[in-house]
């Protein structure tokens, strides 16, 4: 029996989700941004999907990022570091009508919290799931995490990190996950699409969003957010519509063999029917594993929602399971129970 929301009739703003606590993030910190965006796209959740505010239920971590539930004027719980996927999950098992929000960041997600993060990816409950990744740990003050890249010098790599840093979308893809998107915290209108997007999708909805730290880890995301490299440096993705990106959309990928070519359309006898059309909905996911790990200098990163496969949930499967049980079991109440199995009497 799958578990939706019944539609109704809801108006809700964006000052209904205002919290009336101080917010207490640095000055100019990628946060504010994001969290402004979220309070815009819940009354847009709940107009489309039916939900009242007290549907909603923001979970969080350990990190910057995760005092978000203090902020928002919902349900929420801040609980411990790594551990938001499963409290999130038992929510949404325990209450499939909720609105489920998952605030994480880089290192909540992926070093204490990594077996949670791949495994909600692949159980597919229908949580929204955002990810803030400023490539470093911020409220301990400036350590390396799973995604520092390679050789950079923090409080714990003074010589620079002489580790591989993940990437979230290779993660969420490799672990067979149906929905990835990637925003940036510079762009809240980008940011509000992706999320809405998440909270439509029915099921494990994961957005990477690119952060940024001006205390620890100032300006990491540079190269693609700077006026002066973006237009060559991120490529924001649209369903059925050509992969093009560059200042005047001159640039394009294209599939040549198995791998993505950067072209010019013009150049070479390249037009735009050589350009990859998005698809985010086809369950082959090798174009879908490509884009998530496109990079600069040589690829541009990739913004948007990226794949999005509509599959079975979670507590879609469970419940179903549960009422196949009270369907068939010949065990219908506490007396039957009592009385099935192994019995004795005892004289």
């Amino acid at each position: 029996m799958e578990q939706k929301v019944e539609p109704k009739a809801i108006t809700l703003s964006k000052e209904d989700f205002g919290s009336d606590q101080m917010v207490k993030w640095c000055p100019g910190c990628g946060d504010h941004a994001i969290l402004r965006s979220v309070e815009n796209v819940f009354p847009k959740v709940g107009e489309q999907l039916g939900y009242s505010k007290e549907d909603f239920v923001v979970v969080s971590g350990i990190g910057c990022s995760s005092r978000f539930p203090y902020y928002m004027n919902t349900y929420g719980i801040h609980g411990i570091h790594g551990r938001p996927a499963p409290l999130a999950m038992g929510i949404k098992l325990a209450n499939p009508k909720l609105s489920v929000w998952l605030i994480s960041g880089d290192g909540d997600s992926m070093a204490i919290g990594g077996n949670h993060f791949i495994h909600i990816a692949r159980r597919n409950p229908d949580i929204n799931y955002l990810m803030f990744n400023n490539k470093i740990y911020g409220l301990t003050k400036g350590q390396y995490s799973p995604t520092t890249p390679k050789g950079q010098k923090t409080k714990t790599s003074p010589q620079g990190s002489f580790e591989m840093p993940f990437n979230p979308g290779e993660l969420v893809i490799g672990a067979r996950g149906k929905f990835f998107a990637r925003a940036l915290d510079s762009n809240p209108k980008l940011m509000q699409e992706v999320f809405l997007a998440a909270a439509l999708h029915h099921g494990a909805s994961i957005v990477e969003i690119l952060q940024n730290c001006v205390i620890f880890n100032n300006k990491i995301h540079a190269l693609i957010t700077n006026k002066e490299t973006k237009d060559d440096n991120q490529i924001v993705l649209e369903a059925g519509k050509p992969m093009l990106f560059g200042k005047e959309k001159e640039k394009g990928l294209k599939l040549e063999g198995t791998k993505l070519k950067v072209v010019t359309l013009g150049k070479d006898g390249v037009t735009l029917d050589d350009i990859l059309v998005h698809d985010p909905t086809t369950d082959d996911a090798g174009i879908h594993m490509m884009l998530a790990s496109m990079a600069p200098p040589e690829f541009p990163a990739a913004f948007g929602v990226i794949r999005s496969v509509e599959s079975e949930t979670l507590e879609d499967a469970v419940w179903n399971s549960v009422e196949h049980e009270k369907a068939t079991s010949p065990i219908k109440n506490m007396d039957d129970l009592m009385n099935s199995g192994n019995t004795w009497e005892i004289e």
